[in-house]
């Protein structure tokens, strides 16, 4: 078996204490050790992704159809 992340009797207390919510199975609390991997990789994109540069396609979209003059 896998050692659990230490963050992970934290994470699912203040989980608890915040919503009242307890962590209701293996499957969950196995799902908060896998919390760190989602971490790094979020951590890896920081920098590389500049929403700003072009807009969304769903704004683009919408000046797509605005009508003219507007």
């Amino acid at each position: 078996m896998p050692v659990e992340p230490e963050f992970v009797v934290p994470m699912m207390e203040a989980i608890r204490r915040w919503s009242g919510v307890s962590v209701p199975n293996a499957a969950a609390r196995h799902g908060l050790a896998d919390f760190a991997g989602l971490m790094e990789e979020l951590a890896a994109l920081r920098g590389t992704m500049v929403f700003e540069d072009e807009p969304s396609s769903f704004e683009a979209a919408l000046r797509e159809c605005r009508e003219p003059g507007q």
